[in-house]
């Protein structure tokens, strides 16, 4: 396998059109290499939250915090419905 210095190398020798082809290609490349990375991640955090959402302790915890936030919730509701 070349290394980037030999691969630099062969790439400053070819025409400006093979030059426009092989970013395409490697743009290509890199863009689907993305994607399936970030599907990936997407995939494990899905999985995550269905987790947590099938979870009572998880579930018990969500109701305290709305009801500890409820009355602080309420009137940040009022104030931004209050003209200024």
């Amino acid at each position: 396998m070349s290394t980037y210095s030999e691969v630099l190398s062969q790439a400053q020798s070819l025409t400006l059109e093979e030059q426009q082809q092989l970013l395409e290609v490697l743009s290509a490349l890199v863009r689907d290499r993305v994607t399936t990375q970030t599907q990936g991640k997407r995939s494990e955090i899905d999985a995550a939250l269905i987790e947590m959402a099938q979870d009572p302790e998880y579930q018990a915890q969500v109701l305290q915090m709305e009801a500890e936030f409820a009355a602080a919730s309420w009137e940040a509701l009022q104030l931004g419905e209050s003209p200024v």
